[in-house]
Formats: structure tokens, sequence, C-alpha cells
């Protein structure tokens, strides 16, 4: 069976089409600027690569374009759509609506329209419009649906809930969800694959860091509890987005900055974070450079980074009641080795012991190893793949 995985953005589509039978990726793209003018798709297939730039007004204009490359003369990889067994779509945002993997109909569409666009306006809107556009292209394929906060659906109330009157949670839904749920739980599975254990009998703290980050406590193969919350806004300060803060600073900030509360919302998703610490960039890149060239903003912006990432991966230890082994992974967690390093070096109280020189090889999409032989607790870099892990999802359900 062959699934394609969408995941749809406002102006943007990005694909996947997987052969389940080896897993492996045969035809991958993505439309840029749709509704914008010069708008384009790259896509990738038959071993080329190939620039289609053509006016997209529409999600479904879009998917039509993808559908006619997937069978391009060139760079085509099915000669007919009833190749394509059905269509995965990353949703990110279920409430508690959805706690896993759901097969689309319309009564599953109105529920994430009236219940859950509010939860992530910047994110369903666009990918219920990319799952209507699907429907509507491909009429009779299945279609899909995996949630980022699914994995997370296990947490017990104790770890999910906040301290607001309970009966505002019931009536509102205002707690904890968790986010990146696809990427923590499938590095915690290739952990456990790694180390040759069963999931049950592991205990895993899984660092997705990348523009947005999160960490996750896998006790079992079970998320116990994870750093975003309601939104994806809490947690560990990201890129842009300033992690957690005292709920009573944003009403100060609103009134000394003369922003309404959307206002400062925005402010604390998009001007926060290491790129407001550092007054440079959101691009670790950037602010190593900057550290280097004796910048002290950006070398405090690494080092609330690397800190705000090492308290929590000692209060998930504590949580869990021990600690096996832990996970970087996402484009900061696989590619900036001072970061990890400046976690692992502070952690040896739980057993870690640190392996500077493996942890500067670059892991070219293999899981490396940087603990030492002798480490109680192993240390990983595992490559995510969430795309897969929808599909895996998507074949699974049907």
């Amino acid at each position: 069976m062959k699934i394609l995985v969408v995941n749809a953005g406002s102006s943007s589509l990005k694909y996947q089409l997987i052969d389940m039978e080896t897993e492996q990726v045969i035809a991958k793209g993505g439309c840029e600027r749709i509704g914008i003018e010069g708008s384009l798709l790259k896509a990738k297939g038959n071993g080329k690569e190939k620039v289609y730039e053509k006016p997209m007004p529409n999600h479904k204009v879009a998917i039509e374009l993808v559908l006619s490359a997937l069978k391009d003369n060139e760079i085509g990889v099915i000669k007919s759509m009833d190749e394509i067994g059905a269509v995965g779509h990353r949703m990110v945002a279920s409430g508690e609506f959805f706690n896993k993997t759901t097969l689309v109909t319309e009564e599953v569409i109105k529920t994430l329209e009236e219940k859950t666009f509010e939860l992530a306006p910047l994110h369903n809107p666009p990918a219920v419009t990319g799952l209507r556009a699907c429907m509507e292209v491909m009429p009779g394929t299945p279609m899909a649906l995996v949630f980022d906060t699914s994995f997370h659906a296990t947490m017990p109330e104790k770890a999910y809930l906040y301290g607001i009157d309970y009966d505002d949670y019931k009536k509102y839904g205002v707690r904890k969800y968790g986010f990146h749920g696809t990427s923590h739980k499938f590095v915690s599975a290739e952990a456990a694959k790694y180390l040759k254990k069963d999931p049950k009998d592991l205990k895993i703290v899984t660092c997705h860091l990348g523009n947005g980050s999160s960490i996750s406590a896998v006790d079992g193969g079970k998320c116990v509890d994870t750093s975003m919350g309601f939104t994806p806004l809490a947690g560990i300060l990201m890129g842009t987005r300033s992690g957690d803060i005292d709920a009573s600073a944003v009403e100060f900030l609103a009134r000394k900055k003369g922003m309404t509360h959307a206002e400062v919302i925005n402010y604390l998703n998009k001007k926060c974070g290491v790129a407001g610490i550092s007054g440079v960039s959101s691009d670790f890149r950037d602010l190593l450079a900057g550290q280097e060239a004796g910048n002290a903003r950006c070398a405090l912006a690494l080092d609330m980074f690397a800190y705000q990432t090492l308290k929590y991966v000692g209060a998930y230890a504590a949580a869990m009641g021990g600690l096996d082994c832990i996970v970087f992974t996402a484009g900061i967690g696989e590619n900036t080795p001072t970061v990890r390093e400046d976690v692992c070096k502070n952690l040896k109280f739980l057993g870690v012991e640190f392996d500077s020189k493996t942890n500067d090889q670059k892991a070219n999409g293999r899981i490396l190893e940087i603990s030492a032989k002798k480490s109680k607790v192993k240390v990983l870099v595992i490559p995510t793949n969430e795309e897969l892990v929808i599909a895996r999802e998507t074949a699974e359900l049907l």
C-alpha cells in the first residue's frame, strides 16, 4: 500500500508518498505561496527534482498539481491514483475530542471546525482546508487524521491539569495537551529498538529541540508528561516563543506596551524566545557565531535554552522515578552538539557519562550514541520521522 502524507499550512502544503511495504519515501515535495502571486511546487521523485511554477489560487489546485507531479512522465512514481491507498493528514490539535488517529467523516470535520479551531487557530483551519481539498480531488480515497496531541493523551490528570477551577476545565477544556506527539512517539520507540529492550521497561526523556521545542517523559512506552501546554507557547524558550511565563506578566506587558491581549500573545509567539534574548536571530547557527564573536546576549540565549532543557530532563527523571535514556531530536537536537553537551555535562548526578568526541560527530540520518559505555543512562541522537508515523498510523487504521 502507498500512503500519501499531507501537511497543509495556510499558504503551503508539504507531502510525502510512502511505500508501506518498504517504508521508503518514493516521492516528496511542497507547494509554496498558495493563494499568493509566485506560487510553485518543488517536487522530487524517481531520483529527480522538478519545479512547477503555476498559479495556485487555493489548496484544491495545489493538491491537483501534487497528484499531477506524482504521475509526471519525468519524475512520476505512480501511473494511476488507484495506487494511493489512503491519505494521512497531520492535524495539530485535537482537544479532548480525539485521542487517537481518526478516519475522516463530515461529522469529524464538523467537530474540528466547531471545537478545535480556537485551540490552534494558526494550524487547524489550514489543515482542514487541505483536507477538504484532498477529499474533493480524491473522492473515495480514505482519509485519516493523525494528531500531534494524541501521543500525550496518556498523561494522568495530575500532569495535564492546571490549577484553575475544575468546573472551568470541564467547561472550556483548558488543560495541557502537548504537541510534537508523532516525533516523541517515533524517537522513543526507536530508542527502545536500539537498546534492544521492551518499551515497557524503559523510562525515557525525549527532547524535540527545534524552532519549536518540547520535552516529554515517556514511561513504559507512554507519555506521562510533556512541556508544551494548552498551546505550543508553553515549555522552554524556543526560536521566537517565550516559553513558560507568569500569567500576570502577560497582562503587565500588554499594559506597558499598549497592546491588546491578542497582540501580546502574538508578541510572545513571534518576537521573543532566543531571538528576543539575543537580539540577533532565532537560528542557532547565528547564535553560535555570535557567541564565538563575543556577543554576550547570544551566549545568554544559548545558556538559557540549555538550562531550561536541563531542568525539564531532571524534573521528568524525578516524575518517573528514574531514567534509562535521553533522546535528542529535531533540527537543534540533531545538529547542535554544544546544546547537547551543555545539557548532559550537568547530569552526572543521574548517572550520565558523556562522550564529547562522539557528540561532535554528525548523525547523518543514523542513531548516534553520545554517552560513554560506562554511562548508566544512555544518551542518543535520533533523527525524527513524523511523516512515517503518520503513514504507519493511517495504514494501521485501515
